[in-house]
């Protein structure tokens, strides 16, 4: 506030006019009165007056703008009070920077009307202890981001402060009580001891429970604990009014660096009544050295699915130690096992539960006991399993790639060599059903590696638009066969139908494991229901760790009336070498192998399952789309003129590293009346084709080798023989290239192991 005016005497003789009126109007402008006579005044003391009018002058201006500003802050805040905030149940303030009160709504004045302070800290002593921090901390967040919020406990309960930030530089705050806690269950009325702690070990609040149990209000943790950090889940010792006790501490975060600690004595009488332990936040159980459940809260009743466990052995509510649960107990009893936590799996057969124990030991009446604190663990577990799966994935992965090479090339070698005693013996010798033997048993071991194969993803697939119902038409005859005479088999089609892209022969496969589990899962006879369907989603699935886009999909559903599955095996169903028949009736890798080749494929496979209800297992496939139109099936090839070609035209350089397969391929192109030349290796390979004088018509060379691989020295060698053919045999299948497929023209693949046929047909068909 300006004060009253100052009255001066300047000297005005002998200056001009023009300088007589400004320094009038100057001291005019700072509130100097000119006194109307004349004294000599020194011209230092003229030039002072003048540059303390300036001075007045200019805080004038700034004091008359800052007043505008105010001014239409205040009218900018209480507009906004009539329009919105003014009806708002909660308090509401609107401020400037300094925290300066502008406005505020009813709610406010109803609230705060003991305060008689301009500004919002002074107001909200009566809530915070430290309010210019907390307003401090929120009003700088909002400075970055527009708008704030934190939840604190005070001892009224907790508040909710929020604040944003105005367009014109102001702040909207709102303090809102929180009204989660409907009332008889507030903090002050639990009856579990409890106070909360700031991030610097301040006490912000205790309960009526803790104050009674301390006898005093503390305000800071080392004042209360005798050692800290605190153990949450253990017996920490607090000291009293009356001296030290011993209780056990359960945590619980409330963000911003809070935390509520709860206490329970460790040594409660067991009276009958367990209040405390009851409405403690915490699943906790109360066990003898024996096993012996003696006491249960209601939150570890809730977690292991039970109504009553005193005395039910702790061994039959969970299970997974490794060891025996008595050992466990005895030597926690006893001090001899080390504090640590314990992850178990809790004896349900709703779903599938794991929860971490922490045993302590107590005394009661003179009696050891053991108190064991549970915490769900199921999502940790479950992460777990995920990655376990994993890497079981990919380990199966690694090893169906090197099992697909080596065992392969033996497959070869086995079954090659078996076809060429086939040939010179017929039905009539003796040992001919030997050679059949050891013939379909190749075959066998070869379908087992194509098996690890289509789990890993690693198989080659020969994908073509398919028709479902003109599929499953194809194979109704030989499923009519699988399932028997006990079971029934109904297929029902969507009149609408889509085409999809699949490769035939390996689909096939996936629906005859199906029906097969299906009708496995049905000894005394049933239905088997396949139905297809066009579905569209509007909206992302999500479903069993999967994510199912948005758009058209065609499914097959495989429904049968069997004996159905367990929900805790349910997930496992999938996984390979696991399954729920006996030992011989199945190995374990038809699920897994659907799994494959459906994720190869681009679909989704499903399954539901109710205990002696039935399974129903789910396929999507997306509808195959070529420029935005539906592709018909497959159409007709084209009937090429056939060539009536023969055998044995032509000379073929054999590249092959393992001598077993080099010898049987030799000896079946030979007997074909081929001209073979070998070579053990890619480099021996190309020291043969130095000779310019000689002639090859195909190469049938092995993709992996030691030193250049297949690809790499056929490249060399057409630079020189352009348009030779080319024969690429590997025990892999796919990713037997690398990183892509050779860009070689007039070349095919024929994946190991082949048969005798095989190969000569392959080579032939080349030669033409």
């Amino acid at each position: 506030m300006i004060g009253r005016p100052t009255s001066i005497v300047p000297d005005l003789k002998g200056q001009s006019p023009e300088q007589i009126r400004l320094i009038v109007t100057l001291c005019l402008a700072g509130g100097l009165v000119i006194v109307p006579w004349i004294l000599p005044v020194p011209d230092w003391a003229a030039r002072a007056v003048i540059a303390v009018g300036l001075t007045l002058a200019g805080v004038a201006t700034i004091i008359l703008y800052q007043t505008r500003i105010q001014g239409r802050a205040r009218a900018m805040a209480s507009e906004l009070l009539s329009g919105f905030i003014d009806k708002d149940a909660s308090p509401s303030f609107v401020t400037d920077e300094d925290g300066l009160i502008h406005a505020c709504n009813t709610s406010a004045l109803k609230r705060f009307e003991s305060s008689e302070s301009e500004t919002l800290s002074g107001t909200m002593r009566s809530v915070l202890a430290n309010p210019s921090a907390v307003l401090f901390r929120l009003q700088s967040r909002a400075k970055l981001e527009g708008s704030a919020r934190e939840d604190i406990v005070t001892r009224r309960g907790h508040v909710r402060l929020s604040v944003h930030e105005m367009a014109n530089g102001s702040f909207l705050w709102r303090v809102e009580d929180m009204g989660d806690r409907p009332a008889g269950r507030t903090a002050d009325a639990n009856p579990v001891p409890m106070i909360s702690v700031g991030r610097t070990g301040a006490v912000l609040f205790m309960n009526e429970a803790a104050r009674s149990l301390i006898g005093e209000r503390v305000k800071s943790t080392d004042r209360l604990f005798t050692s800290l950090p605190v153990a949450p889940d253990r017996i920490n010792t607090i000291m009293t009014k009356t001296g030290p006790v011993e209780v056990l501490v359960s945590e619980q975060g409330r963000g911003q660096g809070r935390s509520e600690l709860y206490f329970m004595k460790a040594e409660v009488e067991d009276s009958g009544t367990h209040t405390g332990v009851e409405t403690l936040p915490v699943p906790l159980l109360k066990i003898r050295p024996e096993g012996e459940v003696v006491l249960v809260n209601r939150m570890a009743m809730r977690l292991l699915g039970i109504e009553q466990a005193e005395g039910v052995h702790l061994g039959q509510l969970m299970e997974g130690l490794g060891r025996p649960m008595n050992d466990w107990l005895h030597e926690t009893a006893h001090g001899l096992a080390p504090h640590k936590s314990e992850f178990l799996r809790v004896s349900r057969k709703d779903k599938e539960v794991f929860v971490q124990v922490t045993l302590t030991r107590v005394i009661e009446d003179g009696e050891t006991l053991l108190m064991a604190v549970l915490n769900d663990a199921t999502e940790l577990k479950t992460l777990e399993a995920q990655f376990a799966q994993s890497q079981k994935m990919q380990a199966i992965g690694q090893l169906a790639g090197g099992v697909a090479h080596d065992f392969n090339n033996l497959l070869t070698a086995i079954s090659g060599h078996c076809d060429l005693l086939l040939l010179r013996h017929d039905q009539g010798d003796q040992d001919f059903g030997d050679l059949i033997q050891i013939h379909e048993n190749a075959n066998r071991a070869a379908a087992l590696v194509s098996q690890l194969l289509a789990f890993s993803r690693k198989q080659t697939l020969q994908p073509e638009v398919l028709d479902i119902r003109e599929t499953l038409s194809d194979l109704t005859h030989l499923l009519n066969r699988l399932v028997g005479e006990k079971v029934s088999l109904t297929l029902s089609h969507d009149p609408v139908m889509r085409s999809i892209r699949a490769d035939k022969r390996q689909l096939e496969q996936v629906l005859m494991n199906l029906v097969v589990n299906a009708r496995d899962a049905m000894p005394h006879g049933g239905e088997i229901r396949v139905e297809t369907e066009v579905v569209s989603l509007d909206a992302t699935l999500e479903r069993d760790r999967a994510v199912v886009p948005p758009g058209e999909w065609v499914t097959i559903q495989v429904h049968d009336e069997g004996t159905g599955i367990a929900p805790d095996k349910l997930q496992k169903v999938f996984e390979p070498f696991y399954t729920t028949k006996r030992t011989g009736e199945g190995t374990g890798l038809g699920l897994s192998t659907a799994y494959g080749i459906i994720k190869q494929t681009g679909g989704f496979i499903f399954v539901d399952s109710v205990v002696n209800q039935g399974t129903r297992f789910t396929l999507y496939f997306p509808v195959y789309r070529s420029d935005g139109e539906e592709l018909d099936p497959t159409p007709e090839p084209v009937q090429k003129a056939k060539v009536t070609a023969q055998h044995g035209e032509g000379v073929v350089l054999l590249v092959e590293d393992e001598a077993p397969v080099r010898a049987f391929a030799s000896r079946a192109l030979r007997m074909r009346g081929y001209t073979v030349l070998e070579a053990e290796s890619a480099e021996d390979a190309l020291h043969t084709l130095e000779d310019p004088n000689l002639s090859v018509d195909v190469f049938v060379t092995d993709v992996i080798m030691p030193g250049m691989n297949g690809p790499s020295w056929v490249r060399e060698a057409l630079k020189e023989r352009p348009g030779t053919k080319v024969v690429f045999v590997s025990g892999y299948s796919e990713g037997a290239f690398g990183e892509a497929e050779p860009d070689i023209p007039n070349s095919v693949f024929l994946a190991k192991p082949f048969s005798l046929s095989q190969l000569t047909e392959t080579v032939h068909s080349q030669l033409q």
